[in-house]
């Protein structure tokens, strides 16, 4: 593992190790991953059951890819029914296992040639670090502007304070998950994410945030009471 580890290091990815399967589902009943190496054969688990218990238990649908010595086409068919979206035999060589999370992650979060991301009123211009919305100039720092972007290209996606944390600001142990919340309320207010303009970011206690694209014609008109239960 830990070759695997600094492969994935050295080509800038943030990386979390774990040697038993249930360490691994603990934390990840609270953060969120961008993508799962997950091994075949493993101490406690199989590689097997724990995507499963991802998928079905967990309704998690991050990308995943199991590193295995068995190469039978019954063995292969089980993985991907498990829910795997690649594979990859071992010994695994650096450049192909390289090679296969770049294309993994790129099928999961396609990449926008022209370096902007538009949705409904919301234009980002990643280069220049730039929003607007509805064509009118929205004044963010650095790391509001990073962290809509990223809530954005993961819409929908419910994502750990943790993962937040990594992607806007990196690994840096001197921040506290705090941070992520008074940024969240900042990039809510700023752009008025709200129920009725059709989007809502909402916490998930002791977890994160997800922010969602919702019709405005379902929610609950202003003053509107609640229907009775008739108990």
């Amino acid at each position: 593992m830990e070759v695997l580890t600094g492969w994935l290091r050295e080509a800038g990815h943030d990386v979390h190790g774990f040697s038993l399967a249930r360490e691994l589902m603990r934390v990840a009943s609270r953060e969120s991953f961008d993508l799962f190496l997950v091994d075949w054969v493993l101490p406690d688990l199989t590689g097997e059951q724990v995507l499963r218990w991802l998928r079905v238990e967990r309704g998690n649908d991050t990308p995943a890819i199991f590193i295995t010595s068995r190469d039978a086409e019954e063995d292969i068919a089980n993985a991907f029914s498990a829910g795997a979206d690649d594979y990859l035999i071992k010994p695994p060589r650096r450049i192909e296992l390289l090679s296969r999370i770049e294309a993994v992650l790129r099928r999961a979060q396609p990449r926008n040639p022209n370096q902007t991301l538009t949705v409904g009123p919301y234009h980002f211009d990643l280069v220049k670090k730039a929003l607007s919305v509805d064509g009118v100039v929205v004044e963010m720092t650095d790391k509001e502007f990073d962290l809509a972007a990223f809530l954005f290209r993961n819409l929908g996606r419910l994502l750990s304070r943790g993962h937040l944390l990594e992607a806007v600001w990196g690994r840096n142990p001197d921040l506290a998950t705090r941070t992520v919340d008074t940024h969240i309320s900042r990039v809510r207010s700023k752009l008025n994410l709200r129920p009725e303009n059709g989007f809502r970011l909402t916490p998930t206690y002791n977890f994160g945030y997800r922010l969602e694209r919702i019709d405005p014609s379902e929610q609950p008109a202003a003053g509107d009471a609640p229907a009775p239960s008739g108990e």
